[in-house]
């Protein structure tokens, strides 16, 4: 169906079933009619399933499954409000999502769903699980015929040609491991970094021949393979080296004498085959079979995708080579988040609106600006690897100016003599400091080329020469952070940088590293909190300052949580006015290699603030040019403003504070013995010594990490020994070998603050506990709740620095800090250890900007926030784990903490019923730059 006619159909499905809504008769018909007349499933009986049985405490049913794409339905009459709890037969209350999440919970671990969409035949509400605590989308039925696109997960099963390509070029990269392998066993030292250095080529080399006899580069099919199978092993080094020679000299400068089987290879040409000092060793009969069977006879190289195998091909090196470089295989889909919304989707409505052009010579000249401007773009990828980004991009505009040549070969007769093909692999320019990458990347856009050159001549109906290669891959080896970027491509020539640089973190730098970051960013106590990839940023936002080049670059969520984001973020802001035109909010970044990398990560589109360019050229301007804030389904949500936060509200920066912004009480560290352990009794130990020494039994306190705390699985206990009388414990000869052992441990460290605390080896290092009662918040705490577990405890615990202690702390300061409020500013700017919250006292909570409530809605929250605690105390048996998992949390509590939520949101004026988290995100931030404003650091 095409877009036209599909919203057709949305638009008569939403007239139809506008105002209907039986839950029980018309569920089905609705969903069935969804998926046929609109989104064009020829048998939706099969596609979907209706009331699958599931066992709970009573026998449930699944209102509707889609598995192909692993949705799971709720469905509601249209009289029902979607966010409104009701109760279920087991007393518990649950909103319709919290009903199907239950559901989910337990299907088999295969079958579980990777979107729940309730729906009440006049909303859908989509949630995507892999972001558990982000707002729903909402697609109203009235809206269908404008956005049934944002349904298209329902139906997306992934193409299948994409799938295809895939699976080939997994294979052929396989194939190149084995040879790999083979080959380094029959070097004379595999550790030489020349004979190295010499696999990578041959392994490229050899990649280059299988593919360019498949392809038909090399004349006729099976070309490379005849040529090699009649040589045996022995033999085949030597004639491996001459045909490399044949393929890098050009026809008039051979030897006249040559032998025909040679000869009739065609020159090359654009350096691959240059090196005449590159290693070759000898062939075993396993490597020539391996050549001629498995990698020739067995598998077809013209079907792989260049993109997707150049990754793949690269995977043939070490993974803790690949692991320690920081570098991260991406795939096809996520290299499209960051190259569509930078400049693809315009190119492409620019082709739609020249195809839909009535007047045939407006058409053409359409199509003609078009062409023109495909042919102008230039493109760089700072950290370009094995060229995944430019190969696609390349493949893409290729593919759309064959498109425009398919459009015109209606009308005229081409001229093969000018300049049919525009768009030239010369447009892509690129950094990388590995040789083989470099290599890799340079033959992975040469394959692209071909492919390319082969789809237009079936368009054109009419032979094209590839060989030898006219046009140069612009990669240049070397360190984008130590070399000069314009010096690459000059800044006026430029029109995009792209990319995703490598993923290091900033406590995981080498000292290298660490020095080229801070030569770049000049020294400054923040700088070691940025992370590697921080300096890209750094760099691009330089080069691009005063001109109309655009950016989008990949990172790890990180340099948008936390410290790092004032530190990073705002000289980018404030010195070279950098502006984001788009970004992608975290999601996981998966791999085509074989050894995948699972990394949160999100995608920043920048520019000059200065700048009204459009998106796809710096010549025209440019509808494009909203600010759009990208959700995990890919769907799109204009912005007013994008912040270093990546939410739609004001420019603020949330700057480490060593006080809160209002007079609340301070929250610490908890208590850290660096000890070295000594200080620590398991359950058992604290058995024994009370036996032997029952005197001394209150010497030994309660010890609480952040795992105690939150899963109650283990029980230890600290020697605290603040404010006790050394006559005390003085002759215990147990004590004085742990104080003992405590003070050796603290003189050799390297650090001096510890040293000298070897002098006071019966104190803890950090003691900031006081013998009262306190609020303990975990330091860090699992994504997957949508409450960070905290509470009060008795003065007789120690907590340890894996916690933040509040030790002033009320029940109000419990109530709003445990409240959604709290929550959502704390999601919006804490740090992450992976994607789990990290909480601090110097960004999230002394940056919080509280309520100022009425009396009467103060003790309202003192009211809602003992009902929480009172609702955990009816469980005694349960763990906070326990409590705080959505699938399990008692009713009790859910309902504990929603009038709690409420109560919070009143104390601030929100409208509880109709505010999303990120426009209270949006509302959190104005009031902290104005508490801010008035407060030191």
């Amino acid at each position: 169906m095409t877009d036209a006619a599909r919203r057709a159909a949305a638009k008569a499905f939403a007239e139809f079933w506008r105002g209907k809504g039986y839950e029980k008769g018309e569920s089905q018909p609705f969903w069935l009619s969804l998926l046929r007349d609109v989104f064009g499933v020829a048998e939706p009986e099969k596609f979907i399933s209706f009331e699958n049985r599931i066992q709970l405490a009573n026998t449930s049913f699944i209102d509707a499954a889609i598995p192909a794409t692993k949705v799971l339905i709720e469905q509601k009459g249209a009289d029902k409000d979607l966010r409104k709890a009701a109760r279920q037969s087991d007393g518990s209350l649950l909103t319709p999502f919290q009903q199907a999440k239950r559901y989910a919970a337990e299907l088999p671990y295969s079958a579980r769903p990777r979107w729940i969409v309730v729906c009440n035949f006049a909303e859908f509400h989509v949630h995507d699980l892999e972001r558990p605590h982000a707002e729903p989308e909402i697609v109203r039925l009235e809206n269908l015929e404008k956005e049934y696109y944002r349904l298209n997960f329902l139906v997306d099963e992934g193409d299948e040609n994409t799938r295809r390509e895939f699976e080939i070029s997994i294979k052929a990269g396989e194939l190149v491991g084995l040879l790999y392998d083979e080959f380094l066993a029959q070097y004379r030292d595999p550790s030489d970094p020349r004979a190295l250095r010499s696999l990578n080529v041959l392994c490229v080399r050899l990649v280059f021949c299988l593919y360019a006899e498949d392809a038909g580069i090399f004349g006729r099919h099976a070309a490379f393979h005849d040529y090699l199978r009649a040589y045996d092993a022995p033999h085949a080094r030597r004639a491996l080296i001459e045909l490399f020679r044949v393929l890098d000299t050009r026809p008039e400068d051979r030897d006249p004498y040559l032998a025909p089987e040679l000869a009739a290879f065609p020159y090359v040409n654009g350096g691959l085959f240059a090196d005449e000092n590159v290693e070759i060793p000898n062939f075993t009969d396993r490597i020539r079979s391996l050549l001629l069977r498995e990698a020739s006879e067995n598998f077809d190289w013209s079907e792989i995708s260049p993109t997707i195998f150049g990754a793949v091909f690269e995977s043939t090196l070490n993974p803790e080579t690949r692991r320690s470089g920081g570098m991260h295989y991406t795939s096809l889909e996520n290299i499209h988040k960051v190259i569509d919304p930078l400049f693809l989707d315009e190119l492409r409505a620019e082709f739609e609106a020249a195809r839909a052009e009535p007047v045939e010579r407006s058409r053409e000249r359409r199509f003609e600006a078009l062409r023109a401007r495909l042919a102008s773009l230039t493109f760089l990828d700072p950290a370009c690897g094995s060229g995944n980004f430019l190969t696609e991009t390349y493949l893409s505009l290729r593919r759309l100016e064959n498109d425009v040549l398919r459009e015109r070969s209606r009308q005229i007769e081409f001229d093969l003599t000018g300049d049919l093909i525009r768009v030239s692999i010369g447009q892509f320019y690129g950094i990388e400091i590995n040789d083989f990458a470099v290599t890799v990347a340079k033959t992975a856009l040469w394959i692209a080329e071909s492919q390319m050159l082969k789809e237009t001549e079936d368009i054109v109906r009419r032979p094209l020469d590839f060989l030898p290669l006219k046009s140069y891959a612009n990669i240049v080896e070397g360190n984008a952070l130590r070399i000069d970027w314009a010096s690459v491509v000059p800044r006026e020539k430029l029109s995009f940088i792209m990319g995703n640089p490598p993923f290091v973190g900033a406590s995981m730098m080498s000292k290298e590293q660490k020095d080229e970051a801070v030569k770049i960013f000049g020294k400054g106590k923040l700088v070691n909190s940025i992370d590697y990839v921080g300096a890209w940023y750094r760099k691009t936002a330089e080069l691009i300052a005063g001109t109309p080049i655009r950016a989008a670059l990949v990172s790890t969520n990180s340099v948008t949580q936390g410290e790092q984001v004032a530190a990073l973020w705002k000289p980018l802001f404030e010195r070279f006015g950098v502006r984001f035109d788009f970004a992608y909010r975290t999601f996981r970044w998966d791999s085509e290699a074989s050894v995948k990398a699972h990394v949160h990560c999100v995608i920043i589109g920048f520019s000059f603030r200065g700048s009204d360019i459009p998106v796809a050229s710096a010549k025209a301007p440019s509808a494009q040019t909203i600010p759009r804030i990208f959700l995990e389904t890919g769907n799109a949500v204009p912005a007013k403003n994008i912040n270093a936060y990546l939410f739609d509200g004001p420019d603020v920066f949330v700057e480490s504070r060593s006080k809160p912004i209002v007079s609340v009480p301070v929250m610490t560290n908890g208590n850290k013995p660096s000890d070295g352990g000594n200080f620590i009794f398991t359950e058992s130990e604290r058995r024994e010594f009370v036996e032997k020494y029952p005197m001394l039994t209150d010497l030994l306190r309660r010890y609480i990490g952040a795992r105690d705390f939150i899963n109650s699985d283990e029980t230890r206990y600290c020697l605290w020994l603040k404010n006790v009388s050394p006559a005390r414990y003085r002759d215990n000869p147990e004590i004085r070998c742990r104080l003992q052992a405590v003070r050796e441990f603290r003189l050799g460290s390297s650090a001096a603050p510890t040293r000298a605390f070897a002098e006071t080896p019966y104190l803890f290092f950090f003691a900031p506990h006081k013998e009262k009662s306190y609020l303990l918040v975990p330091r860090h705490s699992s994504e997957n709740r949508k409450y960070v577990p905290m509470g009060f405890l008795d003065a007789g615990t120690i907590s340890s620095d894996a916690n933040l202690i509040v030790p002033e702390a009320t029940l109000y300061h419990f109530g709003v800090l445990t409240s959604n409020v709290h929550m959502a500013w704390m999601r919006a700017v804490c740090g992450r250890l992976k994607s789990d919250y990290r909480y601090s006292a110097s960004v999230v909570y002394n940056n919080f900007p509280w309520p100022v409530p009425a009396p009467e809605l103060r003790a309202k929250i003192e009211a809602t926030a003992r009902a929480i605690l009172d609702a955990r105390e009816r469980f005694p048996e349960c763990s906070l784990a326990d409590l705080y998992d959505e699938t399990t949390m008692p009713a009790e509590l859910r309902r504990a903490h929603r009038d709690n939520d409420r109560a919070v949101m009143e104390a601030y004026g929100f409208d509880w019923r109709a505010m999303t988290e990120s426009a209270c995100v949006a509302v959190l931030m104005s009031l902290h730059r104005a508490q801010a404003g008035t407060q030191g650091k």
